[in-house]
């Protein structure tokens, strides 16, 4: 499989990642529209078992992929004013909250991250969604 980002990108956005989220940290995915590459994966999950974390990472990517169509929705609504409720600005993250867990994902264009944790602070979370969007917005294939 070709890599999708070079390896200085994912050692930035799994940096980025670990200083904001710590030890909780589980996984880092980079993803588009077409393929993902799972950035960083914790020790301790999925037994070293690299086909299970691919078939799980796989599974998630594709029900996060619907943000690339839910951005863009909400952003031609913000643009046009074409909703019911008053503008709401630009897409910025999504976190996702589960009785053992959190998936965060931030979307730019044409990609993505994808971030799995066991605990946040949802400020932390949204410092370090400004730095990936930033990161994003920049040419980095």
């Amino acid at each position: 499989m070709a890599e999708l980002v070079s390896s200085e990108f994912a050692e930035s956005l799994v940096s980025t990642s670990r200083v904001t989220v710590g030890d909780t940290l589980r996984s880092v995915i980079y993803f588009t529209p077409e393929d993902f590459e799972v950035l960083y994966v914790r020790s301790d999950l999925y037994g070293g078992d690299e086909d299970l974390m691919r078939e799980a990472k796989s599974t998630m990517v594709e029900s996060e992929r619907v943000g690339f169509q839910e951005t863009e929705r909400y952003n031609k609504q913000s643009r046009n004013g074409t909703t019911a409720e008053p503008t709401v600005g630009e897409y910025e993250f999504t976190v996702r909250v589960f009785s053992e867990g959190f998936i965060s994902r931030v979307i730019v264009g044409d990609s993505g991250v994808i971030i799995t944790s066991d605990g946040i602070d949802i400020g932390s979370f949204e410092d370090m969604s400004v730095a990936i969007r930033k990161m994003l917005a920049e040419p980095h294939v």
